[in-house]
């Protein structure tokens, strides 16, 4: 069997971008002898998953593999500097042995001083003792003193004059790593190549196709989205990270939002037992009830704290780069431009204060992109520039979609809440009077002229049991709402002048029969 040894590039001609990893395609063209050989092709990311390696073979000459796998390497970095080393890798390399150096140098000064002083005190102690015995020799020991004095005086300023250089060394080389962090990358230590073995009926090319999968790499959407007037551009892009050990360079680029890791492990069958019992006298007599929160959604699944994932709306979705892309190895995000669309948009001042006391800018306008709008940020840009980052929920193709440009700085809005409670004697039934008002003012600079619409929404309670009523008291409310929707969502219009400010009062009744506990 005919073996190659030198190594046929196979370079990444697509890849399929997922949540948590990449699908990666090579391609290259093989020239075959008759017979069975082994080829080495490479090298490729050592971070490939051998299981998922399939290679094909196509063209005119009859050809069939044998056996693929991947082959790695380890060829650590030597501790010495080589050859090959960059300028500032070897400027590193001299401040390391010179902060060596400057460190012994320093010790020993430390350890030379700290002699001098051992050596003070026995001098001073000798005196002491000379004295005591009645011998005396001021010369000499002024003699001593005054060289001990010298040498400790100057080699305490050799002292400092080292640690100044020692820390100076420090910061320098602190730099030079961060530079060479930023703008080199270690070769890697772990190699990996793909050793193929076919068997081909005569000489001739034929064309390779080998995929796998690899960790490493991910992508997430983003969104720009850019108001001009009653028309709004909205641009998809991905951000794309990978760090694969090996750059992606012109490939064709597709994201996908399908989790294969989930495929691979059933889901797990719980005990989900059911048991009956008769109710109590007590539960016969009355009907527990609570209040509890529920968040209005119109498409989609419930919103999820943090990015864990992509949510696609639970079914796999596929979006392609319209060129080519480069994506580097240095796990950096990269931002790859995908589909733009242009439509008109409809916008309004909205408020509601029982969430905000801001009044923003709400722009509505329907996907028309013709792919389903992933959840992810969206840079919001209008006619002054760059106004803030919101966020966009998933969204159906055609489907609907609200987006907030920043709060208006000329409204201010106040809400204050009354509740007055009454029990019937006779019927024991329970009246809670809510009355809700809300202040509205409008604050705009001098010589400003129009009128401005603004949209007010505040919530009633929706009962789910005809035990407990809600009721609205039209007759109290100034002015009536303009609308309430099934949700219990009442909106008013309310068209203010500069320096105007209206008031609107909301009154309910919550009624509960004698038999309902929990209000």
């Amino acid at each position: 069997m005919a073996t190659e040894t030198q190594p046929i590039p196979l370079p990444v001609t697509a890849v399929t971008c997922l949540e948590d990893r990449a699908h990666i395609e090579r391609t290259a063209t093989l020239d075959l002898v008759a017979g069975v050989q082994r080829l080495r092709l490479g090298p490729i990311s050592a971070l490939a998953v051998d299981r998922t390696l399939h290679a094909e073979l196509s063209g005119e000459q009859q050809a069939t593999v044998l056996d693929v796998r991947v082959v790695r390497t380890w060829t650590p970095r030597g501790p010495l500097p080589s050859d090959d080393d960059s300028a500032l890798r070897l400027k590193i390399r001299a401040l390391e042995e010179e902060q060596v150096s400057v460190a012994h140098s320093r010790d020993r000064l430390r350890a030379r001083i700290d002699l001098l002083g051992r050596l003070a005190t026995d001098l001073l102690r000798d005196i002491g003792e000379g004295t005591g015995n009645g011998e005396t020799d001021p010369a000499r020991w002024t003699r001593e003193l005054d060289r001990i004095d010298s040498e400790r005086d100057t080699h305490g300023e050799q002292l400092r004059a080292t640690e100044a250089r020692f820390t100076a060394l420090s910061g320098e080389l602190a730099e030079a790593r961060q530079a060479v962090e930023l703008s080199e990358e270690q070769p890697a230590e772990l190699v990996g190549h793909v050793e193929l073995t076919v068997q081909a009926a005569e000489s001739g090319p034929v064309r390779l196709r080998l995929t796998h999968l690899t960790s490493c790499a991910l992508w997430r959407p983003a969104y720009r989205a850019v108001l001009d007037g009653d028309a709004l551009t909205l641009e998809t892009d991905a951000m794309v990270w990978q760090r694969t050990g090996e750059d992606w360079s012109d490939v064709r680029l597709t994201l996908s939002t399908a989790r294969s890791a989930l495929t691979t492990d059933p889901p797990r069958l719980t005990e989900d037992r059911l048991t009956l019992r008769d109710r109590s006298a007590a539960e016969r007599r009355t009907v527990d009830v609570e209040v509890r929160e529920e968040e209005i959604a119109d498409l989609g699944p419930a919103p999820v704290l943090g990015l864990p994932g992509v949510d696609d709306g639970g079914q796999a979705r596929v979006l392609h780069s319209p060129t080519p892309v480069s994506v580097p190895a240095d796990g950096r995000a990269h931002r790859v431009p995908l589909t733009s669309v242009s439509t008109a948009a409809s916008s309004e001042y909205s408020c509601s204060p029982e969430l905000s006391p801001l009044v923003t800018r709400v722009v509505r306008f329907d996907n028309t992109s013709g792919h389903a709008l992933l959840a992810g940020p969206v840079d919001l840009v209008r006619g002054s520039g760059f106004t803030g980052r919101g966020t966009l929920d998933f969204t159906a193709p055609g489907a609907p979609v609200e987006l907030a440009f920043g709060s208006h700085d000329d409204y201010r809005v106040t809400r204050h809440t009354e509740e007055s409670r009454d029990t019937a004697t006779l019927t024991q039934r329970t009246v809670i009077t809510r009355t809700v008002r809300l202040h509205l003012s409008r604050f705009s600079a001098p010589g400003e002229r129009g009128e401005q619409a603004v949209a007010l929404r505040e919530r009633l309670p929706v009962s789910e049991v005809s035990a407990v009523e809600v009721r609205l008291r039209k007759e109290s409310c100034t002015p009536e709402p303009d609308t309430i929707d099934a949700d219990g969502v009442a909106r008013w219009t309310l068209h203010l002048p500069p320096g105007e400010r209206r008031t609107v009062t909301l009154v309910y009744e919550i009624s509960a029969s004698g038999k309902v506990t929990g209000l």
